[in-house]
């Protein structure tokens, strides 16, 4: 009999593992496509009439954008150097905006008036009047009781809110912010 190298073997034992891996992988794979598995079912139809469900409006991105370069126009034309934030229904922030200049709180700032005042459906600047009397809503986190946010209504019911950040007076910021709520009306 004749004798093989070490090299030969380990190779040949290689050749024969690979060789057989490949035969089980065909094997399963033929099994698997010869299995009758049940289709998943079509998308689920949801039950508009559903009592479950709600609805809700929102600005389209377009929107969002069009309302956040508006409040940044309006600042530009006045010398000044801000954020503007435009959040949805939820807070969620859609459009930010950081206007040349702007210092580095102004976009955080700007969110959070933006989230303040689509929370409780008013102007930041009436929201601020209120701390008189209930101090303790300033611990409500994300919010930021300063001028310079105003809600986006539809049918009187908050759907967004403009926040604007970095004038040297929460009155310009707001002022800023209504422009850019003002642009959707048009």
């Amino acid at each position: 009999m004749k004798k093989t190298s070490v090299r030969t073997r380990v190779l040949t034992g290689t050749v024969a593992a690979a060789a057989l891996a490949a035969a089980t992988v065909g094997a399963v794979s033929a099994s698997a496509e010869s299995t009758d598995i049940p289709a998943a079912p079509a998308a689920v139809k949801a039950d508009t009439q559903n009592k479950n469900l709600a609805q809700s409006s929102g600005l389209t991105i377009d929107a969002a954008t069009r309302a956040a370069q508006a409040a940044l126009d309006a600042a530009t034309k006045a010398g000044q150097h801000v954020s503007v934030a435009v959040v949805d229904r939820d807070g969620v922030t859609r459009v930010l905006l950081k206007g040349d200049g702007a210092g580095p709180q102004a976009p955080v700032s700007a969110e959070r008036k933006a989230f303040t005042a689509v929370s409780w459906n008013a102007p930041t600047s009436e929201l601020a009047k209120r701390l008189a009397q209930a101090p303790n809503l300033k611990d409500i986190p994300g919010t930021l009781f300063l001028a310079g946010g105003a809600p986006i209504q539809s049918k009187g019911a908050p759907i967004a809110a403009v926040g604007v950040a970095g004038a040297p007076s929460g009155d310009l910021d707001e002022q800023f912010a209504q422009a850019g709520v003002a642009e959707l009306a048009k």
